[in-house]
């Protein structure tokens, strides 16, 4: 999917919630824990499993997911 192969979905993994690598780690999380000032060193001490790239790859998915994209109402006839 675009690039993001570090991304899954699996609807028997958190109710099918975009994770890391199959696991029970949500992009959400990651991008929780970096917008409240945690570190990725900190990051993955408090979660050994994850490598940078998953942290790195999770905010580029949650940056692509939520890019404002302004489709113009069509004008009356």
């Amino acid at each position: 999917m675009l690039g993001f192969e570090r991304i899954t979905f699996d609807p028997n993994v958190l109710g099918g919630k975009a994770c890391i690598r199959g696991m029970r780690i949500s992009v959400s999380l990651i991008v929780n824990l970096v917008a409240n000032r945690m570190t990725v060193a900190e990051i993955i001490t408090e979660y050994p499993s994850l490598e940078e790239e998953d942290v790195a790859q999770a905010l580029r998915y949650a940056a692509w997911a939520s890019e404002d994209v302004f489709i113009p109402a069509a004008e009356p006839a």
